[in-house]
């Protein structure tokens, strides 16, 4: 399933304290289809035990909470992933070793 096409549309951005009062609201087949991008994607344990627990709380008889996701507070953060790349990663300065310039390690340099 496409991120698009997640009931919660700002999934991948959710805390999971967020996430946890998120989920109240979803059927049993949204919440399988949360529960196998999670697995597909991120495979986070703690996400996938709250996915699960819920899960089991609906196949024993829980009701979906009242509301729409959609019309949740939005999500502040990164969408796009991390703007961090090697060119913009900080200088190596490992320190000398016993103060003696020839035994510091040349860490990729020439």
């Amino acid at each position: 399933m496409a991120h698009e096409e997640l009931p919660l549309a700002d999934y991948d951005q959710l805390a999971i304290g967020d996430l946890r009062h998120r989920i109240r609201s979803l059927d049993e087949g949204q919440l399988r289809a949360v529960l196998d991008h999670e697995r597909a994607h991120g495979n986070r344990v703690p996400v996938l035990e709250l996915l699960d627990a819920r899960l089991a709380d609906l196949t024993a008889g829980a009701e979906p909470s009242p509301g729409d996701p959609a019309r949740a507070p939005e999500v502040s953060g990164t969408s796009g992933g991390s703007p961090v790349q090697p060119s913009t990663a900080a200088e190596s300065n490992t320190p000398l070793r016993h103060g003696v310039a020839g035994q510091t390690p040349a860490r990729g340099r020439p």
